[in-house]
């Protein structure tokens, strides 16, 4: 336990100092001022705008913001399919893969389109080098950019008074790729490589193994793809075992830079809604409540995975030694760690197998999901989700006092509070009725590897994950079949535009409003007292919405293990 809390502690040592010196550099980006990079990046920026012809002062209103958005996105899924599909006859295809099946295409695009990044085919023996550089990675930057212009249009709406549009959705892309995304992939994909993860185009390596075996070992660009799969809560892999694998994370460094990597974007974002709002202490307590959640979450799986079970002592594993699973050169709390902070985002990138994870390690990653990605949450979409929380809070808050809940100086009115709820409930009845039905037809029942509680807990957390647009999985689930790949590729677009676009909606009604001074009667936001309510309105609704579908898969799972029965 004491080397899980040092991993932790070292984390967070690195993690908020640089995450604070990024969201003052992100607050300038957004609001249009000039940063230390602007001489290098502004000619790329103009030319940007010159070549496809955006106006950089133009404004949009929240419907012309959210109808770029799904069309940027759809358009993204289209280009992505075809270049699937067209692998076969493209350059760059050392291994001479064929094009990729119709439905696993499909599942794919909308995977990467959506930022979930879900995997349901084997990467380095699916994909080729062009449709890894061309169509994955490059999804990963605007996806990634996609999230973060949506959480910059909402929170520009608190900003404004009287005001109907909240910003150009075009500029706040461009901005986030050009600014943000590239240089820090660029730094981390050179850091990497000096860490030994593979950045190649060359062809497959054959190698004679100390048994005397032959072995083909598919290269390509691995180190570009891995800083943006984390830097963009992305997640997925170039290979099939994904930041498990030596060619994506080899070295006790590199799993620390990419477990960084992951975090700092979504908690860099928190701060910078402190600055633009100007009021830094709100988005130091709503941090404060994310870290309140992550720590809660991951007590109780550093618990879980070092007590182990007696079903492991049986088994003559000793507490703290259960490392099935898991890499032996990664080791236990890294990897529950990198588990806790990958599904408290939205990164779904992996480096041990949380199929096998302990029943209460896996309800850890699941209630991070179920809630949203808030605690901490994906490159802009986090933000958002927590701000469905906070309106949730502030009017339960305000009936208390008997006030009309305010939140920033604008009172919140019943348009907030529905757009909230629909951002909230909307995920868990996709991802619970996506489960149902998969639990009640052949084609859903076909795909279980594992009876009992373990099954059902694999299929909850497939569709969580899709509706989360998260991306990891419970390998043991066999998904690659045209039922779960056209279900959870549903499961994935209407989760994301059900987070998306009823933030667009709360930040322009709140934008259309007067700021209205503070007295003595309004909820202060920024204190303990509001940490304290926001963390209790997240974990009852989450308990609310998850416990009787929790507790018949990992909770029934723990107690099963516990008394000696099959799990």
């Amino acid at each position: 336990m004491t080397k899980a809390v040092l991993s932790t502690i070292e984390l967070l040592v690195l993690l908020l100092p640089a995450a604070a010196l990024l969201a003052v550099y992100m607050a300038r980006v957004f609001r249009g001022e000039r940063t230390f990079l602007s001489r290098a990046l502004r000619p790329i920026e103009k030319l940007i705008y010159r070549l496809c012809r955006i106006d950089e002062g133009g404004e949009m209103s929240a419907k012309s913001y959210g109808l770029c958005v799904v069309a940027f996105t759809l358009v993204g899924c289209l280009a992505l399919f075809l270049i699937q599909m067209l692998q076969g006859i493209l350059p760059l295809n050392p291994q001479g893969l064929r094009g990729v099946r119709w439905d696993t295409a499909i599942n794919t695009a909308i995977s990467f389109g959506t930022n979930t990044n879900w995997q349901a085919y084997a990467g380095e023996t699916t994909m080729s080098v062009l449709t890894q550089m061309l169509g994955l990675a490059v999804q990963n930057f605007l996806s990634a950019a996609v999230g973060m212009a949506v959480a910059i249009a909402m929170v520009r709406g608190f900003t404004r008074r009287e005001s109907a549009t909240i910003g150009s959705f075009w500029v706040d892309l461009v901005r986030s790729v050009v600014y943000v995304l590239l240089p820090l992939a660029l730094v981390l994909s050179v850091v990497l490589v000096s860490q030994g993860v593979v950045q190649t185009l060359r062809a497959p390596v054959e190698v004679r193994t100390i048994e005397g075996a032959t072995q083909v070992i598919p290269m390509g660009p691995v180190a570009s793809q891995e800083a943006i799969k984390e830097l963009g809560t992305n997640g997925g892999g170039y290979y099939n075992a994904n930041s498990a694998h030596p060619f994506e994370n080899p070295s006790g460094l590199s799993n620390l830079l990419e477990n960084l990597a992951l975090l700092l974007v979504p908690t860099a974002l928190v701060l910078t809604f402190g600055s633009l709002v100007g009021n830094r202490r709100q988005g130091r307590a709503l941090l404060a409540a994310m870290l309140v959640l992550f720590a809660l979450g991951l007590g109780l799986s550093f618990w879980a995975e070092l007590s182990g079970s007696p079903r492991l002592s049986e088994a003559g594993v000793a507490s703290g030694e259960n490392l099935e699973g898991k890499e032996m050169r990664i080791g236990i709390p890294a990897s529950v760690l990198w588990a806790q902070s990958t599904t408290a985002t939205s990164t779904g990138a992996v480096n041990s197998s949380h199929d096998s994870a302990l029943p209460l390690s896996g309800l850890a990653q699941l209630f991070n999901m179920g809630i949203g990605e808030v605690v901490l949450g994906g490159a802009g979409v986090g933000l958002v989700g927590m701000l469905f929380y906070v309106v949730l809070a502030m009017f339960i808050a305000g009936l208390m006092i008997g006030r009309t809940p305010e939140f920033l100086g604008k009172k919140l009115g019943a348009r907030e509070m529905v757009m909230a709820v629909v951002g909230i409930l909307l995920p868990p009845v996709l991802l619970l009725g996506g489960s149902a039905i998969a639990l009640v037809v052949p084609a859903g029942l076909a795909g279980l590897g594992n009876p009992s509680a373990h099954g059902l807990s694999e299929i909850l957390y497939a569709y969580t994950s899709a509706a989360a647009n998260n991306g990891s999985a419970m390998a043991g689930l066999s998904v690659d079949t045209p039922f779960y790949n056209l279900t959870l590729g549903l499961v994935m677009l209407i989760g994301r535009f059900a987070t998306l676009l009823p933030g667009l909606a709360i930040g322009a009604a709140v934008a259309r409003k007067k700021t209205v001074p503070s007295s003595i009667a309004t909820f202060p936001t920024t204190g303990p007292l509001f940490v304290v309510v926001l963390v209790g309105v997240i974990l009852l609704v989450g308990a609310l919405t998850y416990f009787p579908a929790f507790s018949l898969g990992p909770i029934l799972e723990h107690l099963l293990l516990q008394a000696g029965g099959a799990a």
